[in-house]
């Protein structure tokens, strides 16, 4: 038995399975995603999206579904759902009796005496998906048919019916190809066994999905249709479908379809899960190395997102230096200029630092980490010295975020193009990473540099802000830091910011505040799924993100939980408390295991309800939360390992 798996009462229940997706990717940008029954109900699903170099490496979706149908004495029975409106149909999820992640999609339909199993795998570094049918069990003589519906659109946006999409087709070793639109790749679909393919363009029009009606969104669609193939199967036999954005050698298909099954992690643990879901996210593209924000629809490469996730997917995934130095090394050539000049993420570069800190506490070598970084890590701290667009150093020695109408923290909802968090002012945690990076800075230029007038002024900043920090963010009614203080006083809302104070591994407050941080923030923000946003004290609150975008913007911030800050959480009490705070960490971690078969299966959602039943959102497959669950893991193993000495 499968340890992610799905039984028939469970997946004809479309209230249940829907909510239900499946992930495969190309570790290369590309992906496959959508609801363990095959029934689309985003704009981002569909078979095959995949980067089109010439579109600027944009996504773009060229397959969204393809429908089979098993033929016996003439009677089609049609294994496809599709959504119009209130009506399904096809409505093959009733014939679905099993689906299981052992370690890829494996999906098994019963029709009266055919039993037939499908199973989903997208070739690692090449747009190609394979999909392989078996007909386990038949009576009669058996007809496979398969209908491909092509989109040939950004992921972003929908398609109509366009009298412009070049329709005709080009035959191809095993099948055929097409290409709607100049400029595209052409689609080739092709399959291991010889096939009739019949010719009939047809668009299928206003397919609805669901969840982006839900959430206020555009949600129709028009499909092209082009034609379908027809095959014989035998009771045993296997087929391999390809879609691939290059041509393929048909006859090597079940070989390479073997060769790609062997090469998928196991998904049979906890563990193995996150392993899995880890290794999803990367994304080799040509010469460089980056990550994936969160599938499917957020970006790759992003600076924060990859200075945050980056020590979790590579040095305590597996512990993977190469891959960690690589990335890094590519982040910072690629957003060279942002790093450096400004842009609007006015603490991205400094969590640069944290990342390298990890490195070194993970290799012991600090000489190797700063003779590879520290000149640009310096780079860094001078940007701030001499001043960026979006911040100014004040004489205090604080830093002071601005730039009107923008959100520059990672709280960045908008809602009418407003930010719903602005927090311009002194940041609490834009701070607490400005003085561990200067103190980093200090004690790496003591020991492998030399003094000079950079080390001065780096100094004289450090006593800066030891001088005023306390003072400028303590809120002695509340017992904790203000989260922000602009221009009208301290903003004394209980938020999560705060305890990057205890976090890193320096801090510009006590031990004795920090262990006041960490009870205040444990008292009203810590749940069983992550870190709330705000405080349910705070009139603000709101603990669902749900409704329409409006009201999920509202609450994004404003109470959802993140997994991913249980990363500066759990470090900070390990770091204070050390490994007396095992048990509530594992326990901490351990309720994401509950929730591997909800939302996005075998993988960590973005954003939970800040309430029970904790209901998880957004991207079903997030680097952020991934990265410092596993991270956590990490540290507690650490810990136990220390306690036991």
């Amino acid at each position: 038995m499968a340890y992610l798996q799905f039984n028939k009462a469970e997946l004809v229940n479309l209230e249940y399975s829907l909510k239900r997706e499946l992930l495969a990717t190309n570790r290369a940008g590309g992906y496959c995603n959508t609801t363990i029954v095959g029934c689309n109900t985003r704009k981002y699903h569909g078979l095959l999206a995949v980067p089109i170099d010439r579109f600027g490496g944009h996504r773009y979706m060229l397959l969204s579904a393809l429908d089979e149908t098993l033929l016996q004495h003439g009677m089609p029975f049609n294994l496809g759902i599709h959504c119009y409106g209130d009506i399904y149909e096809p409505r093959g999820h009733k014939y679905i009796v099993d689906f299981e992640m052992d370690p890829f999609p494996v999906i098994t339909y019963r029709v009266g005496g055919m039993l037939f199993k499908k199973e989903i795998l997208f070739v690692v570094g090449s747009g190609q998906l394979l999909i392989r049918y078996t007909l386990l069990d038949a009576h009669s003589h058996t007809v496979l048919r398969l209908k491909p519906y092509l989109a040939y659109r950004s992921i972003h946006a929908l398609t109509v019916a366009n009298p412009e999409a070049d329709t005709h087709y080009r035959s191809e070793e095993g099948g055929v190809s097409f290409c709607l639109y100049k400029g595209f790749p052409r689609l080739h679909l092709q399959l291991s066994k010889k096939s009739d393919y019949v010719h009939a363009p047809d668009w299928y029009k206003n397919i609805v999905y669901k969840e982006e009606y839900r959430r206020g969104f555009d949600c129709m669609e028009d499909l092209l249709v082009p034609g379908f193939f027809e095959l014989p199967m035998a009771k045993g036999e296997s087929i391999v479908f390809s879609a691939s954005t290059e041509p393929v050698s048909h006859r090597n298909l079940k070989a390479q379809f073997t060769r790609e099954a062997k090469r998928r992690m196991p998904r049979d643990n906890y563990d193995d899960c996150l392993k899995a879901a880890a290794e999803q996210l990367f994304a080799e593209e040509g010469p460089l190395s980056r990550i994936c924000t969160g599938f499917s629809w957020h970006e790759i490469g992003g600076m924060r997102e990859t200075a945050i996730a980056l020590p979790g997917l590579t040095l305590c995934n597996n512990g993977d230096v190469k891959r960690f130095e690589k990335i890094l090394s590519d982040l910072i050539s690629v957003q060279k200029k942002a790093f450096l000049k400004g842009s609007d993420q006015v603490e991205s570069p400094l969590r640069l630092t944290e990342a390298v800190q990890q490195l070194i506490q993970f290799t012991g070598d600090a000489e190797a980490a700063w003779s590879k970084y520290g000149k640009f890590l310096k780079q860094v701290i001078e940007s701030y010295l001499n001043g960026r667009p979006e911040v100014t150093l004040h004489d205090n020695g604080l830093l002071w975020a601005e730039k009107p109408g923008v959100a520059l923290s990672w709280m960045n909802a908008y809602i009418d193009g407003k930010p719903v968090t602005e927090r311009r002012g002194y940041q609490v945690e834009t701070n607490c990473l400005w003085y561990n990076a200067i103190c980093f800075v200090l004690e790496m230029e003591g020991r492998f540099g030399k003094a000079g007038s950079f080390t001065k002024r780096c100094q004289e900043v450090k006593a800066a802000v030891e001088a005023c920090f306390f003072d400028t963010f303590w809120v002695e009614a509340r017992h904790h830091l203000a989260d922000y203080v602009g221009e009208e006083g301290q903003n004394v809302f209980t938020r999560p910011n705060q305890l990057y104070a205890c976090s890193l591994p320096y801090s510009p407050v006590s031990e004795e505040v920090q262990a006041e941080i960490l009870h205040a923030v444990e008292r009203e923000l810590v749940t069983t799924r992550g870190i709330r946003t705000l405080s349910p004290k705070n009139p603000l609150y709101r603990s669902r993100y749900d409704g329409n975008q409006i009201e999920r913007d509202t609450a994004t911030h404003n109470g959802c939980t993140r997994p991913w800050l249980l990363g500066a959480y759990v470090t900070g009490c390990f770091k204070l408390f050390g490994p007396s705070f095992v048990r509530k960490a594992q326990e901490l971690v351990d309720g994401f295991q509950e929730d591997l078969n909800v939302h996005g299966i075998a993988a960590v959602a973005e954003i939970y309800d800040g309430d029970p039943p904790y209901f998880p959102h957004g991207a079903i497959n997030s680097a952020l939360s991934v990265a410092e669950i596993i991270r956590v893991k990490y540290l507690i193993k650490k810990n136990k390992e220390e306690e036991s000495l």
